[in-house]
């Protein structure tokens, strides 16, 4: 299982290419997702063991050089940030929803997991970067309480890093507006 997540965002896709090839040559980690996004970004996102996830992240950083944005590592961060990122999440049954919105993509994965860590809450989706103008989005679901603490611990981290574009809470989604959600 993994334990960290790492992530280096580019400001050149072919540099991007490059170095999330050299990324997962130098240690022991595993792709949660490499690609471009918006507005003409490229970021790669490994998981392994907290050292390996330090290694291959120290690494993108220098080999961006001059084409580097911004990079994360989070240790020991929740397991459902994963299956949001990828998109590949549904929870069986959708409660109230929350939504968080930032400009950074580095800093909703931060949100993300902070979210997931204050309540007994279930991912519903991750977005980041693509279609958004480079900006990222978590949606998530648990009891209306639960809802209102993950927008509060993800709006904390938006707000410190000043980052925040909005939040929302649903208290009761319609069972039409669900599948849109997909």
């Amino acid at each position: 299982m993994a334990k960290a997540i790492g992530m280096v965002e580019f400001v050149s896709i072919a540099r991007g290419i490059y170095v999330a090839d050299q990324m997962v040559k130098i240690s022991d980690v595993e792709i949660v997702t490499s690609s471009s996004t918006c507005p003409g970004k490229y970021i790669t996102i490994v998981h392994g063991d907290v050292a390996a996830v330090e290694t291959s992240v120290a690494l993108g950083e220098k080999l961006a050089g001059e084409y580097f944005v911004d990079s994360i590592v989070i240790a020991n961060v929740h397991p459902g940030v994963f299956p949001a990122i990828t998109g590949a999440c549904m929870p069986d049954k959708v409660q109230a929803i929350g939504v968080v919105e930032s400009f950074s993509m580095s800093t909703m994965i931060i949100a993300a997991d902070a979210i997931l860590k204050s309540a007994e809450l279930e991912s519903i989706e991750l977005r980041l970067g693509n279609g958004l103008g480079g900006k990222a989005f978590f949606v998530f679901t648990g009891d209306v309480a639960a809802v209102e603490t993950g927008v509060d611990a993800g709006k904390k981290i938006a707000i410190e890093k000043g980052l925040l574009v909005d939040t929302e809470v649903i208290p009761s989604p319609s069972e039409l507006f669900i599948p849109s959600l997909l």
